[in-house]
């Protein structure tokens, strides 16, 4: 598993340096390119994960096939990973680097998962609602999750609150089985 910490230290790092250039929307665009770039290919999602492959074989590569097509500070930053054998950390990276941009907009993460897809009415309402008792705003990412059986469940930061029948269900087993833990 990639580590958090360290990927949220080049996200932030390369952050920077996008807001000097006043680039952060192209830059993270670029990243998310580049990564589906590699991963479009087998071949060539092996070949950038692979340790024993040479690091300058690959950095050369690399630099080939996206110098020009991509912005500079992109680029180097995935050539960055190569040279220090950290090419497992840019999914991650993107993760931190995207919660970079949502913070910065002022907007926090929001995701919402319902056994059937919510309509736009009933999805702004829920979003209103929660704005209003939470006093910020949201960056929503709505989804389907055919096994939450109906309900739905929020995630916010680290908050999950889990009204789907799927979750309740699962509730209601666990306090069963604590009444009666030989059953």
């Amino acid at each position: 598993m990639p580590n958090e910490k360290l990927a949220r230290r080049y996200a932030t790092a390369v952050f920077e340096v996008a807001a000097e250039r006043d680039a952060v929307e192209r830059i993270g665009r670029d990243l998310h390119a580049l990564r589906d770039a590699i991963a479009a290919d087998e071949t060539t999602a092996r070949f950038f994960a692979a340790p024993i492959v040479d690091r300058y074989e690959k950095e050369r590569a690399l630099a080939a096939a996206f110098d020009g097509k991509v912005d500079d500070v992109a680029l180097h930053t995935l050539l960055l990973l190569v040279r220090k054998h950290r090419e497992a950390l840019l999914p991650e990276l993107l993760v931190q680097y995207d919660a970079l941009q949502t913070q910065a907009r002022g907007l926090e993460p929001l995701s919402l998962a319902t056994a059937k897809p919510m309509s736009d009415a009933d999805l702004r309402a829920l979003v209103a609602r929660l704005e209003a008792i939470y006093g910020k705003k949201f960056d929503v990412t709505a989804s389907v999750d055919p096994s939450a059986i109906g309900g739905v469940r929020i995630t916010m930061g680290d908050k999950r609150v889990d009204g789907t029948i799927a979750g309740r269900l699962d509730d209601l087993s666990r306090a069963l089985f604590a009444q009666n833990p030989n059953a």
